[in-house]
């Protein structure tokens, strides 16, 4: 058990029959009643995204997610395949399970599936990833008066607002925690 005012972002925890990864949170001591903590957490199973609130000093039950590195191998009709390094295990993830992710992962990269209990429930993206632009349009010169954007569309199909200068085949650095442009690769 592990007491809401030790949470840190990216703590894993139980709460109400679900397993749960904190995104943000923020101790609140009003001037008048008791202290709490407000919480935004994300729903490693459904991947929904929940504001809670915690009576300061409440309990809850820390979760222990083990975290393997595969590789992704290749899509297997509506599932995913990926791979263990050091055992050759092979596990297949439904695509539905995966929606968000599949935007930033390619084919041989390496990632973490995350494990609690013997039950696989889901990926962990590294920080940021390098995508190589397939698609976009060419920049207007004289056009950046105010930090001007457009549409790029990488490898793995996703699209991303960049600036005026990225053209295609240029590799971008890509925030996988919002998809949004970091820079240049």
């Amino acid at each position: 058990m592990i007491s809401v005012n030790d949470f840190k972002t990216g703590l894993t925890i139980k709460v109400e029959n679900g397993i749960w990864k904190v995104l943000d949170f923020q101790h609140v001591k009003p001037g008048k009643g008791a202290a709490f903590v407000r919480s935004k957490l994300r729903n490693l199973r459904t991947g929904a995204i929940q504001e809670k609130t915690f009576r300061a000093g409440e309990k809850v039950e820390k979760a222990q997610i083990d975290n393997r590195r595969m590789q992704y191998l290749y899509a297997n009709g509506d599932s995913h395949v990926f791979m263990d390094n050091e055992t050759y295990d092979q596990l297949e993830l439904p695509e539905e399970s995966l929606e968000y992710e599949l935007k930033f992962i390619k084919e041989n990269m390496e990632v973490h599936i995350q494990t609690y209990d013997g039950e696989t429930i889901g990926i962990e993206l590294p920080n940021t990833v390098t995508l190589q632009v397939t698609e976009t349009e060419p920049g207007i010169k004289g056009d950046t008066a105010n930090g001007a954007t457009k549409q790029a569309t990488v490898e793995t199909g996703f699209s991303l607002n960049v600036p005026l200068f990225v053209n295609e085949g240029d590799l971008l650095i890509i925030n996988t925690t919002d998809g949004s442009y970091v820079s240049r690769g």
